[in-house]
């Protein structure tokens, strides 16, 4: 009865993964096609003649330049999200202070603002200190938007870490700042990996600020550069398909890097101790 029992979640398991791989083969297919086979013929049917050339025609429409401005950008507010965060949960969690607890209520707050209804004031404020088509203000924006949900997701494990720890450390004669990156920073690795890829893949799919703040080409990236291939009368459907491909195979190969990291990092933050 158990080995049946077992078949048949191994069995719903593998339809599972089917049904998640299909829109990525699919999308595979679908890039190395012609408008007429995506149109005309089946949409599920494999290229008859597979277009390999439709990959070199992104490159040579400048996917690289995108591709280079999303990878840095998502790094570096990645980065900055996490260690600020970090920062910012140690203090309010293991430092005792009166307004901590005011502190916590504000950054929380953040995730009650919708992205739209701060655009025009996000726009007017980056326009007057001359940050509008400027990454920076890309970056600033990320951080800030996603600093309470990683606040959020770091503070049930915080406070699940013994004082003994720091107890013994500070016996042993470290200071907060050393204390916190050789001893908080290494024993939080599993959940700071979960909010790292939520980081990413936020920030790595994100458009509406960059197609509102950037307009030069040198700074758009992947998702706001996908709209050169769209034209007024003709539209290239398979170096729009060649360009999502190179888009989404970053964050497959940072979540599959990841992925264990991630577990831990859920089962760290839900059992005390």
């Amino acid at each position: 009865m158990r080995r049946l029992g077992l078949t048949i979640l191994y069995i719903c398991l593998g339809l599972v993964a089917v049904f998640q791989i299909f829109p990525i083969i699919w999308l595979f297919t679908f890039s190395l096609k012609t408008n007429q086979e995506i149109f005309a013929g089946n949409p599920f049917a494999l290229p008859l003649d597979p277009k390999w050339e439709n990959y070199l025609k992104v490159f040579e429409g400048g996917i690289g330049t995108y591709f280079w401005n999303s990878i840095w950008i998502t790094v570096v507010a990645t980065v900055l999200t996490v260690l600020i965060a970090s920062m910012a949960t140690f203090a309010i969690t293991r430092m005792r202070w009166k307004l901590s607890g005011l502190v916590l209520g504000i950054i929380m707050m953040g995730l009650m603002i919708p992205i739209h209804s701060a655009l025009i004031p996000l726009y007017n404020m980056f326009l007057n200190v001359n940050l509008i088509d400027n990454p920076l203000s890309i970056v600033i924006t990320y951080v800030t938007y996603n600093l309470p949900i990683t606040v959020m997701i770091l503070y049930g494990f915080y406070t699940t870490i013994p004082r003994e720890i720091e107890e013994a450390a500070i016996i042993d004669g470290s200071s907060i700042h050393r204390m916190f990156f050789s001893i908080i920073l290494p024993i939080s690795m599993p959940i700071m990996s979960t909010t790292v890829i939520i980081n990413m893949i936020y920030n790595w799919n994100e458009f509406v600020f960059v197609n509102t703040f950037i307009s030069s080409d040198k700074y758009k990236t992947l998702t706001v550069g996908i709209q050169n291939f769209i034209g007024q009368y003709m539209t290239d459907w398979g170096a729009i398909g060649a360009t999502l491909v190179i888009s989404v195979l970053p964050i497959i190969i940072a979540f599959l890097f990841f992925s264990n990291k991630i577990m831990e990092g859920i089962t760290a933050s839900a059992v005390k101790g």
